[in-house]
C-alpha cells in the first residue's frame, strides 16, 4: 500500500481529502493493515507490479522478436509458442488450480502430511501428463507430417520438449500462490523466462544462428528449462522450510475429484482465450497470424490487471468459505470486481490512444491491426465487470456449473471464428472472441447470483461489512 499512500501525499490537500473517500471506497479499505482483505489487497499490488513489469519486457521482447524475424517467421513463432502454453496448461489437468484450494484448508487443519501429499502429486501427476502428451505428440508428426507445410515441423518438434517443464512451471506457480508467495509465484513465467527467451535469441543470432522461427524456438525452450528447474529449487527449499520432512498423506479422491472438473473449467477457459489465434492460425498464413497476435499482444495489457487481482483473490475466497463467512464473502467479490474493472477501463482508454504507434514498434506492416485492438478491448472490459467470478465459482464447489458455462463459451467462440474469420479476416475473429467474453460475463453474473445470492457487478453500489456489535 505504500505506493498508493505515497500518491496520495504527491495530491494537493483539498483534492485528498475529496477522494479519500472514494479510494477508500473502491478498495474496501478498513483501515486495518493486518486483516484479511488488506493482506490480499497487498498480494493484489504485488501481482499487479510484476504484471506492469512483465507486461513491458513481453511487449518489448515480442516487438524484437517481430523485428527481427519479419511478419512470416514471427508468425509461425507465435503460433506454435500459443499452443505449446496451452497444451503445458491443460497437462496440469487442474492440479495447478486445486493447490490453491486444497492447501489453505490442509493448512486450517493442521494437516501437513496431506499438504506434502498435495505438492508431492501435482508435480509427479503433471509432469507425467505432460511426458506422455509430447510422446503422443511426436508420434502424431511423424504419422501426419505430409498434412503439414515444412515450415511448421521443426517448430512444433522442439515446442513438444517444452511441455513438461511448461506443466511444472504451472504447478509451482499454482503452489506458491497458494501459500502467498505472490514473487515466488509469478515471477518465473512473467519475468524471468521471456527475459531469457529473449537474451537466448539474441545470443544465437549474434553467434551466426538463423533468425527464424527455429532459432526462436529453441531459445524458447532453453529459457524454459532453466526458468522452471530453477523455480522448483527454490521452492522445493522454501516448502521444505514451511512443512518440514515427514510422511505423505495422499487424499487422491479429494483431490482427482476437484481437479478433473477444474481441468475442464481452466482448459475451457484457456481455449476461451487463445481460439482466435489458433483458428487464424489455421484459416490464414503465418504473416497475417503475425498481425493478430501483435494486436493481441498489444491490448492483453489490460488483462494483466483482471490476473493480478485472480491471483492474490483465490486464496482469500476459499479461507472465507471455508469459515462460512458469507456476508464479508459478498463484500470482498464486490471489491475484487471493482480492483478489476476501473484500472482495466484506465489502462485500456490510454492504449487506444497510442495503439497504433505501439502497433508501428513491431513494423510497419503490424500497423493494419490497429482497429483490432478497440473490438478486443470490449470484449475484455466486459468480462472486467465481474472480476475472477469464476475464481468463486470454483472455490464455492460449482466447479460442474463452470464446466458447462465455459462449454458453452468455448463452442459460440469457436462457431463465431469459423462464420467470421472467412468472411472478415481478423476483425472477424477479433469479433468473435469480443462476443464470447461478452457472452462469459452474463452467463457467471447470473451464475453467481443463482448459486450464491449475491452479484460480483464492478458498476454495482458496494456491500460493505456491518460493524460487529459491541
Amino acid at each position: 500500500m505504500a505506493v498508493l499512500e505515497t500518491a496520495e501525499r504527491c495530491l494537493p490537500p483539498g483534492l485528498r481529502a475529496r477522494l479519500r473517500p472514494l479510494v477508500d471506497r473502491l478498495l474496501g479499505s478498513s483501515g486495518a493493515s493486518d486483516s484479511e482483505t488488506a493482506r490480499a489487497q497487498r498480494q493484489a499490488l504485488t501481482a499487479f507490479a510484476i504484471r506492469v513489469v512483465s507486461a513491458a519486457i513481453a511487449f518489448i521482447s515480442q516487438v524484437v522478436l517481430a523485428r527481427m524475424m519479419g511478419e512470416f517467421e514471427y508468425g509461425i513463432f507465435a503460433f506454435v509458442w500459443v499452443i505449446v502454453v496451452l497444451a503445458g496448461n491443460l497437462s496440469c489437468l487442474g492440479f495447478h488450480t486445486s493447490i490453491i484450494r486444497f492447501l489453505p484448508q490442509h493448512q486450517a487443519e493442521g494437516d501437513l502430511a496431506s499438504a506434502r501429499g498435495l505438492h508431492f502429486t501435482a508435480r509427479i501427476f503433471s509432469m507425467l501428463s505432460a511426458s506422455i502428451l509430447a510422446l503422443l505428440g511426436l508420434l502424431f508428426l511423424r504419422l501426419f507430417a505430409g498434412s503439414f507445410e515444412d515450415y511448421w515441423l521443426a517448430p512444433l518438434f522442439l515446442a513438444l520438449f517444452t511441455l513438461p517443464m511448461i506443466a511444472l512451471g504451472d504447478v509451482l506457480d499454482g503452489t506458491a500462490r497458494a501459500s502467498g508467495w505472490t514473487v515466488t509465484a509469478l515471477s518465473p513465467t512473467f519475468l524471468i523466462r521471456p527475459t531469457l527467451i529473449l537474451l537466448f535469441m539474441i545470443g544465437a543470432v549474434r553467434l551466426g544462428a538463423p533468425d527464424t522461427a527455429v532459432t526462436a524456438m529453441e531459445a524458447a525452450l532453453a529459457a524454459t528449462y532453466v526458468t522452471t528447474l530453477l523455480q522448483y529449487v527454490r521452492l522445493r527449499r522454501r516448502l521444505r522450510r514451511t512443512y518440514g520432512r515427514g510422511p505423505l498423506r495422499l487424499r487422491t479422491g479429494d483431490w482427482f475429484g476437484y481437479s478433473l472438473p477444474v481441468f475442464l473449467i481452466d482448459g475451457i477457459g484457456f481455449l476461451v482465450t487463445n481460439a482466435d489465434v489458433v483458428v487464424v492460425g489455421l484459416y490464414l498464413p503465418p504473416d497475417q497470424v503475425a498481425v493478430y497476435f501483435a494486436a493481441a499482444k498489444t491490448i492483453v495489457l489490460v488483462q494483466f490487471v483482471a490476473f493480478a487481482v485472480k491471483a492474490a483473490a483465490g486464496p482469500r475466497f476459499s479461507a472465507m468459505l471455508a469459515g462460512g463467512e458469507t456476508a464479508a464473502l459478498s463484500a470482498f467479490a464486490g471489491q475484487t470486481a471493482r480492483w478489476s474493472f476501473w484500472p482495466a477501463l484506465a489502462i485500456g482508454l490510454a492504449i487506444l490512444l497510442v495503439g497504433e504507434h505501439l502497433l508501428a514498434l513491431f513494423g510497419p506492416a503490424f500497423t493494419v491491426g490497429y482497429w483490432l485492438l478497440p473490438i478486443l478491448f470490449a470484449g475484455i472490459l466486459a468480462k472486467s465487470l465481474v472480476g475472477p467470478a469464476e475464481v468463486l465459482l470454483s472455490m464455492a464447489g460449482r466447479q460442474n456449473l463452470c464446466v458447462l458455462l465455459y462449454g458453452i463459451i468455448l463452442l459460440t467462440n469457436i462457431i463465431l471464428n469459423i462464420i467470421l474469420i472467412p468472411r472478415f479476416g481478423l476483425a472477424g475473429a477479433a469479433s468473435a472472441t469480443a462476443c464470447a467474453m461478452m457472452l462469459e460475463a452474463v452467463l457467471l453474473h447470473v451464475a453467481l447470483r443463482r448459486t450464491l445470492g449475491f452479484s460480483m457487478f464492478a458498476l454495482a453500489n458496494p456491500v460493505l461489512p456491518q460493524a460487529k456489535a459491541e
